[in-house]
């Protein structure tokens, strides 16, 4: 059988094609060109293009066979997405390749305007040593507004945090506690424009968002503000913006991008308290490589029938961003689930309690099956298969969601009924800014524990010198013990020691550990 066939229509980087790996016919064309183009585009399943190539309806038309469209990067101002998904072509892109550099030059442009870094510099090259026309401020013990709490406001609200500084943020669609949970105080913007001693704007552009920072806005902000763009141009009003800087309303501004672009006239390059760069908050070595090997990926996994998560036009809509780092918990939760099962449930729930039952959560149903039947089918299982592999099977599946969730901003849950009647629960979430798995129970067992690759559990009866025990043959089988916990139901009940481990134990070991404690039940999750 012959290769799909990819097209790299623009310069990428060499990772992306070994991300894309040996299964493909790779072509290359220049994709700005649409004599070339059209031809090119005519037999490929697979288009991956940058910014320079438009993918538009000529185009897709054109493309016979297409079943992926993919942009190395965040914007999709190029493709057409509408005629894509009429023509059933998947849309991908990379949105958080660039993340970690927009937010690294946000805070480049921050400082850079805290300590008057350009017109410093640029005094130097003329000849002119300006040590006092140039003494800056500190951003330490500053507070810093972050207007937009997204996955970049997020990325230089933490990095700000190291710099010591107090932060605060506006953003009507992140509730209070996800914010206070990254010691974040959320605020409207009257406060953070009243309150600022910086300020970021990390947000899209939108119909609602454009001017939102105008006349009326700096005239509440304090004369030491500095303000920092890195987002999209027009949210803050450039007009209203350099008469506040020209007037002294405020005191500087950090400007990456421009309500039109390219910007290379505008009255404020002639302020000295204006630093600003063309637009560079993707531009790294770093961000464009990830960026290559993201889509690449995608398109692996459009190509074999998988789910994609970076697709902006799937079937029943987008995978939402808050849904989107649940999916390999999910997948984890269910491997574990079929583990602790040792046979294929009759009934299987897959439960979705928190905040990200707003959005629709039916990927992480197919995310549970994939990995519930991940260790039990020869046949390799795939978000497409799963469902119908628990129909086979004779497995009932049930989605259940509840926006209540008294213990953990989000809690998902896979629980089983047995032929016998038993039931099997595993339950997991997310913490923290950087959104750590965490597995917080085991059959009715409250544990904290990092689904790492390897884990085991025991269940006896509740004693002294069990856990002594369990870590002594660990030890002397040369398993190193990564993580622990304990838990029980009743003093003197039933106990759990949930593990992981470096290494799979040996099952001869779990055999030993079971006779010497007298184990009820004995499990080994191989995740690896």
């Amino acid at each position: 059988m012959s290769k799909p066939v990819v097209l790299i229509a623009e310069e990428l980087s060499p990772a992306t094609v070994q991300a894309l790996g040996s299964d493909f016919e790779i072509r290359h064309c220049n994709g700005a060109d649409r004599a070339e183009l059209l031809p090119a585009i005519a037999e490929v399943d697979a288009i991956l293009v940058r910014s320079a190539t438009k993918v538009d309806a000529e185009a897709l038309a054109t493309a016979r066979r297409l079943k992926v469209v993919a942009r190395a990067g965040v914007g999709l101002d190029n493709v057409d997405v509408k005629a894509a998904t009429q023509s059933g072509v998947m849309v991908v892109n990379a949105p958080t390749s660039n993340i970690v550099s927009a937010a690294e030059l946000a805070v480049a442009l921050m400082l850079a305007a805290a300590r008057h870094v350009s017109p410093a510099h640029a005094a130097l090259k003329n000849g002119e040593w300006k040590r006092s026309k140039y003494t800056g401020i500190e951003l330490y013990e500053k507070t810093v507004g972050i207007v937009g709490l997204g996955r970049i406001g997020v990325l230089v609200a933490q990095r700000l945090s190291a710099f010591g500084m107090k932060v605060i943020a506006y953003d009507p669609y992140v509730q209070a506690g996800r914010a206070a949970q990254m010691g974040v105080r959320l605020v409207d913007l009257e406060t953070l424009l009243a309150e600022a001693d910086f300020m970021s704007v990390h947000l899209p552009k939108t119909p609602e968002t454009v001017g939102l920072i105008g006349a009326d806005q700096l005239a509440k902000a304090k004369p030491s503000l500095v303000l920092v763009n890195a987002a999209r141009g027009g949210i803050v009003d450039e007009g209203a913006l350099y008469d506040a800087l020209k007037t002294g309303r405020i005191a500087g501004a950090g400007l990456d991008v421009f309500a039109q672009e390219p910007c290379t006239d505008s009255p404020l390059f002639e302020l000295e308290n204006v630093v600003a760069t063309p637009h560079l908050g993707a531009s790294t070595d770093e961000a464009q490589e990830k960026a290559g090997i993201a889509v690449a990926r995608s398109v692996r996994l459009a190509l074999s029938g998988e789910l994609v998560p970076d697709a902006v036009n799937v079937q029943g809509g987008v995978i939402a961003e808050d849904v989107r780092p649940g999916i390999p918990l999910t997948e984890k939760l269910g491997r574990i689930f079929t583990a602790l099962a040792g046979e294929v449930a009759q009934q299987v729930d897959v439960e979705v309690r928190g905040e990200i039952t707003e959005f629709d959560v039916k990927v992480l149903e197919l995310a549970a099956l994939k990995g519930v039947f991940a260790d039990i089918v020869e046949d390799a299982v795939s978000y497409v298969n799963a469902p119908l592999l628990a129909a086979e099977r004779g497995t009932a599946v049930r989605l259940v969601t509840e926006p209540e969730s008294p213990d953990h901003r989000n809690l998902i849950t896979i629980r089983g009924t047995l032929a016998g009647g038993d039931q099997v629960s595993v339950s997991g979430t997310l913490i923290g800014i950087s959104q750590k798995e965490r597995l917080v129970e085991i059959n009715g067992f409250d544990v904290d524990l990092e689904p790492t690759d390897h884990l085991a559990f025991f269940r006896y009866e509740d004693r002294p010198g069990m856990v002594g025990t369990v870590g002594g043959i660990l030890g002397d089988a040369g398993v190193n013990i990564a993580g622990m916990q304990v838990s029980r139901n009743a003093k003197g009940g039933q106990a759990l020691v949930a593990l992981s481990v470096d290494t799979a134990i040996p099952h001869e070991t779990l055999a030993e550990i079971e006779a010497a404690i007298d184990a009820a039940e004995v499990r080994a999750a191989d995740l690896a």
